[in-house]
């Protein structure tokens, strides 16, 4: 039986980390970008539809949507970029230079896509939801809740994007690992 050499060990170490970093920043680049896609969406068209429909029906739609979207499908997509850029960044210190890019990315995301989205938009979801759409107060509710929810919306928006930039910048200065 043939004994290896640390060296070999190490180099072995590096090897996995460097695949783990690879897939890391791939998954968490391409979870962003989903969620990219999602937000933008509502901020340039998902919003201006519903608030174009009779304040009763865009109200109920976006309560539908609401209580649809809740699902494991979307949380894993929603909350994996986070955790896969943090493990990136943290792996990344230690073996390539953009480290910096990729902590920055999982800082934009943690911040402003999450902490925002649990600070204020899902708030306003709860108040829509215990809104009753035919009533006067539930119809100020809607006006209210369509600029509020939308302006935050472009927060998380503009920070998923961003954060898709810096980690795909991160992977391409890599080589693609």
């Amino acid at each position: 039986r043939q004994q290896s050499c640390p060296l070999n060990r190490l180099l072995g170490v590096m090897e996995s980390l460097t695949e783990l970093l690879r897939w890391t920043l791939i998954l968490s680049c391409l979870g962003s970008g989903m969620m990219a896609g999602l937000f933008v969406s509502f901020s340039t068209f998902m919003m201006k539809a519903l608030g174009s429909l009779d304040s009763s029906n865009g109200m109920q739609a976006m309560q539908a949507i609401n209580r649809t979207i809740l699902r494991a499908s979307f949380l894993l997509v929603f909350l994996g970029p986070a955790v896969l850029a943090a493990v990136s960044g943290f792996i990344a210190y230690a073996l390539v230079k953009p480290w910096l890019y990729i902590i920055a990315a999982a800082a934009i995301y943690i911040f402003a896509c999450i902490l925002s989205t649990g600070l204020f938009n899902v708030p306003l979801n709860n108040l829509l939801e215990r809104a009753d759409a035919e009533t006067d107060e539930g119809q100020r509710l809607w006006r209210d809740y369509l600029s509020q929810w939308t302006n935050w919306n472009h927060v998380r928006s503009f920070a998923c994007v961003l954060s898709t930039i810096l980690l795909a910048y991160s992977l391409s200065e890599t080589g693609g690992l």
